[in-house]
C-alpha cells in the first residue's frame, strides 16, 4: 500500500469521529453504576471509593487491622505498615474519553505510530500507569510491572516491609530498617566481612587501658600486674604493694618498700645475708679495725673492742698474753686469787632465758681436791648464776633476758680445797661479756 493512501485513509477516519464526538450528549449518555467498592457522587458526577473500613463494623477480627484500598479492604497484622497511596482518578464510564482530543491509534495498545511502524510506549516514564506508590514501575513491551522495592513483599496492591530480623540473619543483634535491616555486634565484638557474623576484638592490640599485662579473652580483655603491684579499683592501673606494711618479720632489721618489690637493710656493723637476714661482720678477721700492736681486737656483735694485752694490776704479774698471777712471796697477794686468765665474748640483745652461754674448766686438777665454783663479782643484779656440771666443769647460764648495747665484766672463781692436805687455793677467770644492740 502506498503511503498516500494511508495517510488519506487516516484523514477520513478523523474527520467521521470529530463529527460523531462533536454531537451534544443526549440524557442517555449519562452514566450513575460504579464497579464494585465505589458508588456515584452526584456533586463530582464521578465514581468514588468506598471507605469499608469506617462502612462496616468489624471488617477485620481478632488482631487484625483494616487498610483501605482502592476499590476494597485489606486485613493486616497490626504490626504490618502500609506506605499510602493518593487517591486515584475518578472513576469514568468506560466509553470512549477524550477522544476528541486523541488522534485515531491503528497500533496495538501499549504502542504508538511512529513513522510507518508502532514503538513500545513507556508507560513508567510518561506516568501512565497504575502502580501505588510504595511500588516500582518496570516497563515492558507492550506494557508494564508493578513490583515491591527489595526488602518489600507484595500483600494485595501494597508493599510491606519484610522483618528480616524474624529469619535470624544475624548472630548477635537485628535491627529492622524499611526496606532493609542491619546487624549490631555485642561490646567486645566487631561485624565480619560477610556483615552478619561477629568476632572477637583483640583489644590488647588496639591499645587497651591496662598499665602493665593485657590478655583478651573472648568479648573481652583483662588486665594484670607485674610481681609486686596489685590491681586498682578501675581494673586498669597497676599500684605498688607496700610488702613492708604487710608483715614485720619480712626483714631481720628493716624492711624498705621499692616499686615493685622491697628490699631487707642491715645496721652499721652487720651484712645482708641471702636476701632478709643480718650477719655479724668479724673486723677482726677483715681487718676493718684500728687497734695497735699492742692490744688485741675482740669481735663483737655489730662492732669491735681493741683490749690491752697487759692487762694485769699490782700485785698481779703478767706471766702470758692473757693470764695473771699473784705470787706467794708477796704478802698483798695472801688473801688473793692465785690466777686471773682475761676472757672475752659476745651475745645477742634479749636473748631467750635460762640460757648456757659459757663454760669453766679447771686446766689443773690436784688428787684429792673439792673444787667448787661461783660468781665471785660483776653480777650485782643477778642476771647470771653457775651451774656445775662435775668437779671440774660449771656451766655460766644467763638467768634474765638482757637487752643491749651494755657490758659485764664477770668475775669466775674456781676454789679448790683439799681437807687431808689443808689445801686451800682459787682462781679466778675474768669474763668480759659485750651485749649487742640488737637480737641477731
Amino acid at each position: 500500500m502506498r503511503p498516500g493512501c494511508v495517510l488519506v485513509f487516516c484523514v477520513c477516519i478523523s474527520v467521521f469521529l470529530r463529527r460523531a464526538i462533536s454531537q451534544p450528549p443526549t440524557e442517555t449518555d449519562t452514566y450513575t453504576e460504579c464497579t464494585d467498592g465505589y458508588h456515584w457522587d452526584p456533586q463530582t458526577q464521578h465514581c468514588k471509593d468506598i471507605n469499608e473500613c469506617e462502612t462496616i463494623p468489624e471488617a477485620c477480627k481478632g488482631e487484625m487491622k483494616c487498610f483501605n484500598h482502592y476499590g476494597g479492604y485489606l486485613c493486616l497484622p497490626r504490626s504490618a505498615s502500609v506506605i499510602p497511596a493518593p487517591d486515584p482518578p475518578n472513576q469514568v464510564h468506560p466509553s470512549l474519553e477524550n477522544t476528541a482530543s486523541e488522534s485515531f491509534n491503528l497500533c496495538p495498545q501499549g504502542f504508538e505510530p511512529q513513522g510507518d511502524s508502532c514503538v513500545d510506549v513507556d508507560e513508567c516514564e510518561r506516568d501512565r500507569h497504575d502502580c501505588q506508590p510504595s511500588q516500582q514501575c518496570f516497563n515492558t513491551e507492550g506494557s508494564f510491572s508493578c513490583q515491591c522495592p527489595d526488602g518489600y513483599r507484595k500483600v494485595g496492591t501494597e508493599c510491606i516491609d519484610i522483618d528480616e530480623c524474624r529469619y535470624r540473619y544475624c548472630q548477635h543483634r537485628c535491627v529492622n530498617v524499611p526496606g532493609s535491616f542491619s546487624c549490631q555486634c555485642e561490646p567486645g565484638f566487631q561485624l565480619a566481612g560477610n556483615n552478619r557474623s561477629c568476632i572477637d576484638v583483640d583489644e590488647c592490640g588496639m591499645g587497651a587501658p591496662c598499665s602493665q599485662r593485657c590478655y583478651n579473652t573472648y568479648g573481652t580483655f583483662l588486665c594484670r600486674c607485674e610481681q609486686g603491684y596489685e590491681l586498682g579499683p578501675d581494673g586498669f592501673a597497676c599500684n605498688d604493694i607496700d610488702e613492708c606494711s604487710y608483715s614485720s618479720y619480712l626483714c631481720q632489721y628493716q624492711c624498705v618498700n621499692e616499686h615493685g618489690k622491697f628490699s631487707c637493710v642491715c645496721p652499721d656493723g652487720y651484712q645482708l645475708l641471702s636476701t632478709r637476714l643480718c650477719q655479724d661482720i668479724n673486723e677482726c678477721e677483715t681487718g676493718a679495725h684500728q687497734c695497735s700492736d699492742g692490744q688485741t681486737c675482740v669481735n663483737i656483735h655489730g662492732g669491735h673492742k681493741c683490749v690491752d694485752n697487759k692487762s694485769c694490776q699490782e700485785p698481779y704479774v703478767q706471766v702470758s698474753e692473757n693470764r695473771c698471777t699473784c705470787p706467794v712471796t708477796k704478802p698483798s697477794c695472801r688473801d688473793m686469787p692465785y690466777s686471773i686468765v682475761h676472757r672475752y665474748m659476745s651475745i645477742t640483745s634479749e636473748r631467750t632465758v635460762p640460757s648456757d652461754i659459757f663454760q669453766i674448766q679447771a686446766t689443773s686438777v690436784y688428787p684429792g681436791a673439792y673444787n667448787t665454783f661461783r660468781v665471785r663479782s660483776g653480777d650485782d643484779n643477778g642476771d647470771f648464776y653457775i651451774r656445775q656440771i662435775n668437779n671440774i666443769s660449771a656451766m655460766l647460764v644467763l638467768a634474765r633476758a638482757v637487752k643491749g648495747p651494755r657490758e659485764y665484766v664477770l668475775d669466775l672463781e674456781m676454789v679448790s680445797v683439799n681437807p687431808l692436805m689443808s689445801y686451800h687455793t682459787s682462781s679466778v677467770l675474768r669474763l668480759t661479756i659485750y651485749v649487742g644492740p640488737y637480737a641477731f
